[in-house]
């Protein structure tokens, strides 16, 4: 039996935790969260042992894995602690939001010689493994362009996050699409252009960006266009719009991921979820099989992808993303190290 200590216990601690729940040989042992309110919720409705804190919870439970679900700023602390505790370890994305942060996570992952995935959750999504198996097999050709949007209504940074001001799109959506950018390239992005809004969420006491468009270019000189937004209005009927496109030599491959293939009109018009849902009771969809797929890979002693490298690159990316935002200008992206 596997033993998983969780780092956080909001929406992403839950979902791994019940996620893990459905794996034979594997066992939750704990939870830390120093949120009262977080931590009254877990013992509750999750039924496991909550600690106050990471170190505590890596001190008074045998583990043999780590899960770090915390927001999107608070990630080296307990990733590098796992990692030095000989923990093999699932980070939520982004891996980190600088790139040191990213490094001494790397580093302490490679001195250890433990395992260390990201959470780009979209590699599980059936709409992008198609897409995935598209480019692989040759049919799309070379790939030229990737024209990506994923974006929330403010629902998302100004109630559903309560950190939402130490983030922003870019780190919170833009690292998904920008992990499906370079894994559809297998290229190494070289530069980036970025420009953006800044207003309408400082105005609502939120003080992050509205709005990022990034322009990437690849080692090879295909590109990359990539927008996430936090001002969507709330009238929306999801508060997730996501599509995607490649173009290549060949043939080219769209992705819609909106609707998810069903509608509902009555006192508001929604699509309701159909990706992420529970059947019979059991959590489904993409979140859950790749919280399965790490599971799974780590009784099996397979190797955990993607990597903290891909994170890393991610995090390389989105970084130079922000540094234009700042100056105005192209900036490069540092080669991987």
């Amino acid at each position: 039996m596997l033993r998983v200590g969780i780092v956080g216990a909001g929406i992403r601690g839950t979902m791994y935790t019940r996620a893990l729940r459905e794996v034979p040989g594997i066992e939750v042992a704990g939870i830390a969260d120093p949120a009262d309110r977080a931590a009254e919720r877990a013992r509750d409705e999750l039924g496991v042992q909550v600690y106050p804190s990471h170190r505590e919870l890596f001190d008074r439970e045998r583990l043999d894995a780590a899960i770090v679900a915390t927001p999107d700023h608070t990630h080296r602390a307990p990733a590098v602690d796992a990692a030095r505790a000989g923990l093999h370890l699932l980070v939520e994305k982004p891996l980190a939001t600088s790139t040191e942060d990213a490094e001494a996570i790397r580093d302490a992952v490679r001195g250890a010689g433990v395992e260390c995935m990201v959470a780009f959750e979209n590699r599980w999504n059936p709409s992008f493994v198609r897409a995935r198996e598209a480019v692989a097999s040759g049919e799309v050709g070379d790939v030229l362009t990737q024209s990506a949007r994923l974006s929330n209504t403010y629902f998302v940074p100004t109630r559903m996050l309560s950190w939402a001001g130490s983030s922003s799109p870019g780190w919170f959506l833009m690292t998904h699409i920008a992990d499906l950018a370079l894994w559809f390239s297998g290229h190494e992005p070289t530069r980036v252009y970025a420009t953006g809004l800044r207003r309408e969420l400082r105005a609502r006491g939120v003080d992050t960006w509205d709005a990022i468009h990034a322009l990437v270019t690849f080692d090879d000189g295909s590109v990359a266009s990539l927008e996430s937004l936090w001002v969507l209005p709330d009238s929306m009927p999801s508060i997730v719009d996501f599509k995607y496109q490649i173009v290549g030599s060949r043939s080219a491959v769209f992705v819609d991921q909106q609707d998810q293939m069903s509608w509902q009109a009555g006192e508001q018009f929604v699509f309701p979820r159909t990706l992420l849902l529970e059947v019979d009771g059991r959590p489904q969809g993409f979140s859950t099989w790749m919280a399965q797929s790490f599971a799974r890979r780590l009784i099996g002693g397979e190797r955990l992808e993607p990597t903290v490298e891909d994170g890393l690159r991610v995090t390389r990316l989105i970084e130079a993303v922000h540094r234009s935002l700042d100056s105005g200008s192209p900036e490069s992206i540092g080669p991987q190290g």
